[in-house]
């Protein structure tokens, strides 16, 4: 199943993406908030809603990121080898100890920084001028959960999103805490639907692939991570517990900008599409 949050009549609701359009759950009694809606899911339910709700064209609603979390973006740096090492020869990271971590290494993202497909990114929320792309897979947490096991973890996955984490290089360096950095408004544009994660139980299978104006500028294999999903879910739930709603971004492979010399911002007019097979493409434009 794939759902997607969606205006139309000035109002956000919540719809399943179909071959035809989008099925509006919001008009047959399911919540207009996505939270609300991975809460209280039932499956036969969402199924019937769907065959109830009227239709809707793609072209006459718009799609906005499927979900706020209800914290801020929990995201993991430095999580595919080769970009670890693009990483570090850089220069930007100034609290690395060590090339290839040897625990996730874990920060947030404000969950103001949250924006949906074809967005702008706006660069000047970086007075740097050193904004950077990261495609990245997004974990959607589907019930309140402490302590999963690494056995347990994917039994508390709702279903897998597309997060691509924006940053402000010099702003990650200066601070050396990534989070300012990684927070701008419009930073994290998600979506533009969330794959329940039965749709999609061979998530690790499928490629992550990053366009820049048409330039693939990354591609990796979900695989390739080196601390998997169950390893992230269950430490980040061994001190926090979360919550239906919250986003675990997973790390991004080799490519980003500043992996090239000299470093490759984004600039106004770009466009950045992330992909990954089974989910679909987020695309944001690049605005001043």
């Amino acid at each position: 199943m794939q759902l997607v949050t969606f205006i139309a009549d000035d109002r956000r609701r919540v719809g399943a993406l179909l071959d035809d359009g989008v099925a509006d759950l919001t008009a047959a009694g399911l919540p207009a908030d996505m939270v609300e809606l991975i809460e209280s899911f039932d499956p036969a339910a969402v199924v019937d809603a769907t065959d109830r709700a009227p239709r809707r064209a793609l072209g006459e609603v718009r799609i906005s990121a499927p979900l706020r979390p209800p914290k801020n973006v929990m995201a993991v740096g430095r999580n595919y080898r080769a970009h670890a090492q693009e990483f570090s020869r850089s220069g930007f990271d100034a609290s690395e100890k060590e090339t290839l971590p040897s625990h996730p290494v874990i920060f947030t993202k404000a969950a103001t920084s949250v924006v949906g497909p074809e967005d702008p990114i706006v660069l000047s929320n970086d007075p740097t001028g050193t904004t950077d792309y990261e495609g990245e897979l997004g974990v959607v947490i589907g019930r309140r959960c402490r302590r999963v096991t690494v056995e347990q973890a994917r039994s508390v996955v709702f279903g897998w999103t597309i997060v691509n984490d924006v940053t402000a290089r010099d702003l990650q360096k200066r601070h050396v805490q990534w989070f300012v950095g990684k927070s701008p408004d419009t930073f994290c544009p998600m979506g533009p639907a969330i794959v329940t994660v039965d749709e999609l139980p061979d998530i690790e299978d499928r490629f992550l692939e990053t366009r820049v104006n048409g330039e693939v500028r990354q591609r990796a294999r979900i695989a390739e991570l080196i601390f998997g999903i169950d390893v992230l879910i269950s430490t980040l739930s061994e001190v926090i517990t979360l919550e239906p709603g919250d986003v675990i971004a997973t790390g991004t492979p080799e490519g980003v900008g500043i992996g090239f010399d000299p470093p490759r911002y984004l600039q106004p007019g770009d466009v950045v599409e992330v992909s990954i097979e089974g989910i679909g493409t987020l695309r944001n434009p690049v605005t001043p």
